[in-house]
């Protein structure tokens, strides 16, 4: 049965996406040598940029029940959008996933099913849960075109938003979903300007495709510090937007994408998990292409367990 709702978790959430906070941290700034504006999904309902998509999908289809895999964001963000739109969640989960991811989807009225992915993928084991609620209608995270279109409202935003000589964006890049999203809502809004992803290297299918022209998979779920990144490949629905759309993918070391994270707690005050950090971690890796450039850097999320946090900032 679902979870009750804990108004911890619910209390101001609405069914329309918060405008994402953009702001030029000049700590920040200082320390890369760049320009650097952030645009933060970490105070987005369920704190990540996926309830955009997610309350796009819950609300344009007309099944009452929606089953969906996540490492964690989506599925808080599809839990919470179908409790607000008087719908039920089913999220298959890693048995490995943030404990802060599990509580806020059980705390948002989702149930969660957990997979051994050493055994099996989510991707398999939704397969399996599909023959078993065949009313239920299958959410990717990433490679379906409602998400595609929720995600495009970030990139409206930011066309709106950015200071005119902002002449890139750097997004994380996991499945492809916010990617594809941010280049097809700056089209619509007519603004021209460079979209780079960020991608942790020991999880680089997207990198890898977008070199070979053709998607390549990872064969087995990588294990990176950035959980969202676990994908096995960017999705059908967004590979021709990515392939057409982006300037180029910025393989991101681990050890640059926790220095991220920390970078953003000393120097801009704010809380990022480690996908929401791999922009940043793209300027450490890769400084001198940004040189002389303006850059928004899309800080996607900010769910990480309180441990893993700690031990990231070396408390």
């Amino acid at each position: 049965m679902p979870y009750s709702l804990d108004s911890r978790y619910t209390s101001g959430l609405t069914d329309t996406p918060r405008p994402t906070l953009v702001f030029e941290p000049q700590r920040l700034v200082h320390h890369l040598g760049t320009r650097v504006v952030l645009a933060s999904e970490t105070f987005q309902h369920t704190g990540s940029f996926k309830f955009r998509a997610a309350m796009h999908v819950a609300r344009h289809v007309p099944h009452r029940r929606i089953l969906a895999a996540s490492s964690g964001n989506f599925g808080q963000a599809l839990a919470a959008a179908c409790t607000l739109l008087d719908k039920s969640s089913l999220i298959v989960m890693p048995a490995s996933a943030a404990k802060v991811k599990v509580e806020a989807i059980r705390s948002y009225g989702g149930e969660i099913d957990f997979v051994d992915t050493r055994v099996t993928t989510r991707a398999t084991r939704v397969m399996e849960l599909r023959h078993a609620h065949p009313e239920a209608y299958v959410a990717s995270a990433y490679d379906d075109p409602l998400v595609i279109a929720g995600n495009s409202s970030l990139g409206v935003e930011l066309a709106d938003r950015l200071p005119e000589e902002c002449d890139t964006v750097i997004v994380p890049i996991g499945g492809g979903g916010l990617a594809s999203g941010v280049i097809e809502g700056l089209r619509r809004a007519g603004r021209r300007i460079d979209v780079v992803a960020a991608e942790p290297a020991m999880a680089n299918d997207a990198a890898r495709s977008l070199r070979a022209g053709e998607i390549v998979a990872n064969p087995t779920e990588p294990q990176t510090l950035a959980d969202g990144a676990r994908t096995l490949s960017i999705g059908q629905h967004n590979w021709p937007i990515l392939q057409s759309g982006l300037r180029e993918i910025i393989e991101v070391p681990e050890p640059e994408i926790a220095e991220a994270v920390r970078l953003l707690f000393s120097t801009a005050h704010l809380k990022a998990e480690p996908t929401g950090a791999l922009a940043v971690a793209a300027l450490l890796t890769a400084p001198d292409r940004f040189r002389d450039r303006t850059v928004c850097c899309v800080i996607s999320g900010g769910n990480v367990d309180t441990g893993l946090y700690l031990r990231l900032l070396d408390f």
